[in-house]
């Protein structure tokens, strides 16, 4: 049963968070910006009102979990910090002396109370609502691009991860006695997974024996990580696959396994749009979606700025016929006419490529026909054949015996005479300086909130933790405009 929490705690040590807490301490004024009341609305269908045992409230949960994106933390370390630290009572709303949650109610409280919510349009609409009423945004434009974040496995087995982090655990300890190397279990030498599961297991219990080593933060955030990867493939093991993730590719000879996220900023920062899509998807496909997400989070647009992927026909024809000026420069590779089968390949800006529907990546380029003479001229991308040979969606692609698959797209350049023209206006170039400002709120991401790679497995996993991972940077962003 789900009851508000009381705004009142009466507790006779209240008066410790005024003592101990700073005005100028990040949860303090998170809690002062915005009021989480708006939570209760969202998720009173997830609970049964008037029967059964009152539920953690779920401001609380919610605020566990804001906690765990702030900060990087697992659920175990989240709620044994929370024990502790005055700054996580204080912004749980818990008395000093309160008892925390048991860390699995977190995966209960994702899996049941969150699943079947937007959360990420949600959070994104609720924290740009507040800077508008702020008047922090005045701007009439967005940035748009795309970040990506790699699986959870990163195409590796299930006892490749398991050596991975008991590997990392066993480096730690040894920064801090190298004797324990005659202490730790041999390591398991089979290609068994259970094997690997039970030396991990047993490499827990001998660090948690010995006392005056478990005790050390990074030993225990450790011994933490590895206990829930150990977790998930115990409980069922096929599950250690990420079966949504896919490869995208971040240049000609760079790929990452994965998802990526499409981003809409305001030019001061604030992420106005997002939508979460398995890595070999397109950028410039999203922009429509972008944008249409933004109004609808109350911003109002007039210039959209974003790379090269965004200059494609269908995105210059949308922006025209919404009177939006699009600064993103002119790509031949990109702009182009009427391509055959143009939903079963996609450009990919970064490697300079087309990537079939199977994710695979055009081997080599190579440009047809005369400038300027007859027809238009056309680039001709090939495929590596002996993987179309085996690939999956080869019926209607593939023709048995080829020796070559090719695809070409026409140059037609000249079709976009007006956006070349806005190209070379002082608009158009003042304007393109703002992009790199989405490129450091990638990082920020990344490098501060552990976007870099994915903490669980699934599209919808990616979307929770964009989700919370995106309202952090924007609360973060909100406190620093207002001073």
């Amino acid at each position: 049963m789900i009851q508000k929490q009381q705004s009142m705690i009466f507790s006779p040590f209240m008066a410790i968070y005024d003592l101990v807490i700073p005005k100028d301490n990040l949860l303090r004024k998170i809690n002062e910006l915005i009021d989480f009341s708006f939570l209760y609305d969202e998720l009173k269908d997830k609970y049964c009102l008037d029967n059964g045992r009152n539920a953690i409230d779920p401001i609380r949960m919610f605020k566990y979990l804001l906690l765990k994106s702030i900060y990087d933390l697992s659920d175990v370390d989240v709620v044994e910090r929370s024990k502790y630290d005055m700054s996580f009572k204080y912004f749980l709303q818990m008395a000093p002396e309160e008892s925390v949650i048991e860390s699995s109610s977190l995966t209960k409280f994702r899996k049941l109370r969150l699943k079947d919510i937007d959360l990420l349009d949600m959070l994104i609409n609720k924290t740009v609502e507040i800077a508008i009423k702020k008047g922090i945004i005045k701007s009439k434009a967005i940035i748009v691009d795309a970040t990506h974040t790699k699986a959870r496995y990163n195409q590796k087995s299930p006892k490749e991860i398991l050596m991975d982090h008991s590997k990392k655990l066993r480096k730690v300890v040894y920064t801090l006695d190298e004797t324990m190397k005659n202490k730790f279990p041999a390591k398991n030498a089979t290609n068994v997974l259970e094997d690997e599961i039970d030396y991990c297991q047993k490499l827990i219990d001998v660090i948690e024996k010995e006392g005056s080593i478990s005790e050390y933060p990074k030993v225990k955030e450790q011994v933490n990580l590895l206990k829930e990867v150990v977790a998930d493939d115990i409980e069922p093991l096929p599950i250690s696959e990420d079966q949504d993730a896919k490869v995208g590719h971040k240049s000609a000879d760079s790929s990452f396994f994965g998802y990526k996220t499409h981003i809409a900023m305001s030019e001061e920062r604030l992420i106005t749009a997002a939508t979460i899509t398995t890595g070999e998807k397109n950028d410039g496909k999203q922009l429509q979606t972008l944008v249409e997400k933004s109004v609808a989070a109350g911003m109002e647009i007039e210039t959209v700025i974003g790379d090269t992927a965004y200059s494609e026909k269908g995105n210059i024809e949308y922006s025209q016929e919404n009177d939006i000026k699009l600064v993103a420069k002119l790509n031949p590779s990109v702009t182009q006419g009427n391509r055959k089968k143009e939903d079963e390949f996609e450009f990919n800006k970064d490697a300079g490529m087309y990537v079939c529907k199977a994710g695979h990546m055009a081997i080599r380029k190579a440009r047809q026909g005369k400038k300027g003479v007859g027809k238009n001229q056309k680039n001709t991308y090939y495929f590596d054949i002996e993987r179309c040979k085996r690939c999956s969606f080869k019926e209607g692609c593939y023709k048995e015996g080829a020796k070559s698959k090719s695809y070409s797209v026409s140059i037609k350049s000249n079709e976009h005479v007006e956006q070349e023209k806005f190209q070379e206006s002082e608009y158009f170039k003042e304007k393109s300086k703002e992009r790199y400002k989405i490129e450091a709120k990638n990082s920020e991401l990344k490098h501060r909130h552990g976007y870099d790679v994915a903490s669980s497995s699934g599209l919808i996993g990616m979307e929770l933790q964009g989700a919370m991972a995106i309202f952090t940077v924007n609360l973060k962003r909100i406190l620093k405009l207002m001073g």
